[in-house]
């Protein structure tokens, strides 16, 4: 079998621990001004783990969002102050100040993109799957999105399945042809079926890196119909333009900067 990929994947800045932490705020339809501190820092812990199992660099800005939570959390579990003594604000309140100021900033930048890609719209232009797909408009969907129903599969999967008995080796090469070939263009696949076709949690982890690979190179393309729905999978038509983003390679192998 051929030797696995020692391809190092580094998240992009704009996928930073402030939109991890709204993700997680938005799946767990939580109210902002009131986080429950302890399951979002388990939460939070969870897909650091997750990064690092797929060999995801983490920058040390995701780091000091965790000692932070910690803290905060640290915080809320001290016993309360007797009756009578002064006490002190809500250690989560700077944070959510935080994630408030932060959407307002992202609210912004999606202004600003909706009227560009409205200014594009007065010249001809080749299709985009996300335009429609079976007269439906598509929704793209962020890293934390693909990441989050990967995890959710992990443990769907893994809960039942059966003991691995002879360890098989796979590379992101190979399973980046196998994406491509099984892709076909105009047609879409749901997420969930594609890690569940995998038979172990070693396969699964190789594919799931070569698909933020080829999303990341623009060949294929993650949608949702709402947000929060199934994640499903197309290939973009060669005459498209390459819209990746999410990651970027950090091991000097070819491909396109984004």
């Amino acid at each position: 079998m051929p030797e696995p990929s020692s391809c190092t994947l580094k998240l992009r800045v704009f996928e930073g621990p402030l939109d991890l932490l709204l993700h997680l705020i938005r799946v767990n339809e939580l109210n902002i001004h009131d986080i429950p501190i302890v399951e979002i820092t388990r939460q939070y812990d969870e897909y650091l783990a997750l990064m690092r199992e797929l060999d995801l660099i983490v920058a040390g800005d995701y780091l000091l969002m965790a000692a932070t939570l910690l803290h905060i959390k640290s915080k809320t579990l001290l016993p309360k102050p007797p009756p009578g003594a002064e006490a002190e604000g809500d250690p989560r309140a700077e944070l959510v100040q935080q994630l408030l100021d932060y959407e307002k900033l992202n609210a912004a930048a999606e202004s600003l993109r909706s009227m560009e890609e409205a200014r594009e719209d007065y010249f001809s232009r080749p299709g985009d799957p996300l335009d429609a797909y079976e007269g439906e408009s598509l929704l793209s969907v962020s890293l934390f999105d693909l990441m989050g129903a990967f995890k959710a599969a992990l443990e769907r999967y893994e809960a039942t399945m059966a003991v691995e008995i002879a360890r098989e080796e796979f590379s992101i090469e190979e399973k980046v042809a196998w994406l491509l070939a099984s892709l076909e263009e105009g047609k879409a696949i749901r997420f969930q079926d594609l890690i569940s076709s995998l038979r172990t949690r070693a396969e699964r982890v190789v594919t799931f890196l070569a698909l933020l690979e080829v999303i990341r190179l623009g060949c294929v393309l993650a949608a949702q119909r709402t947000p929060g729905s199934e994640i499903l999978l197309m290939r973009r038509p060669p005459s498209a333009p390459g819209q990746g983003g999410l990651l970027e390679n950090t091991d000097g192998a070819e491909g396109i900067d984004v």
